[in-house]
Parts: C-alpha cells; structure tokens; sequence
C-alpha cells in the first residue's frame, strides 16, 4: 500500500521529472491510496495541461478517467476537523494536511516530490526515490 499526493499522481500519468519514478513505484506496489481532493487537484492539472495546449481534452478525459481507476475505492476521506489540526500543527497547507491525515489513518508516510512538505512534515511523508528504497 502506498499514500501518494497529486504530484505523484500526476507523475504517473504526465512525462515529468519524476515520472520514471512514479511509474516504477505503480508498477511495485499498485496499492495507491490517496483522499478524494487528489482527484479534484489532478483534474486541475489535467485543465492547465488542456488551456495550454499541452493536452487534448480528449487525451485528458482518458487520463482522468484512468486516474479514477488507479486509485477505484480506496480513496480515504477526512474530516475537516482532523485536516484543520494537521495544518495546524504541520504549520502546512489545509490542501497538504489531508493527504498528510489519510498517511496518519494508514500509519504509513505520504510519498511526495513536494520538499517543503517533507521539511514540514519528516515523519509522516517521504519521497519518490526513499519509497524505492533508493
């Protein structure tokens, strides 16, 4: 099982700097586990991608359909409460601190290329290469 965020998952799908590693992380262990909002923030990339004519609308329908089914029914979701004390806490984005409860719930680290989140937050997330266990 594997906790990712949006860029992450956006990795998997859009050539990137980190895309090699994300793809060899779904093809270890395609358990990914996320909360609902990674949906709603891939959408958001997949949008920009769409305006900036980087994408087709088409190609990005398949992308998020198949970003849907990476995940299928096993997105966690958080209450507002629990996200509230997380960004608190973590001194981090309301947006960070759900990925960072659902890490929390599973007892597992986010895997982020997000720096300044793993700065904020060491023990609950950690990156692409150290969840390959390079």
């Amino acid at each position: 099982m594997v906790i990712v965020d949006t860029n992450v998952l956006a990795g998997l799908f859009i050539d990137g700097p980190f895309s090699a590693d994300a793809r060899a992380l779904y093809s270890e262990d395609p358990d990914w586990r996320s909360e609902p909002f990674a949906l709603v923030e891939f959408t958001n990339v997949l949008a920009t991608q769409i305006r900036a004519r980087r994408l087709t609308a088409a190609a990005g329908q398949v992308l998020v359909d198949r970003a849907q089914a990476v995940f299928g029914n096993r997105l966690h979701e958080v209450d507002h409460g629990s996200v509230l004390d997380m960004a608190i806490r973590q001194a981090v984005s309301a947006y960070d601190a759900r990925f960072l409860c659902v890490a929390l719930a599973y007892g597992s680290k986010l895997v982020t290329e997000d720096a300044a989140l793993r700065r904020k937050a060491p023990g609950l997330t950690r990156s692409l290469s150290q969840a390959l266990g390079r």
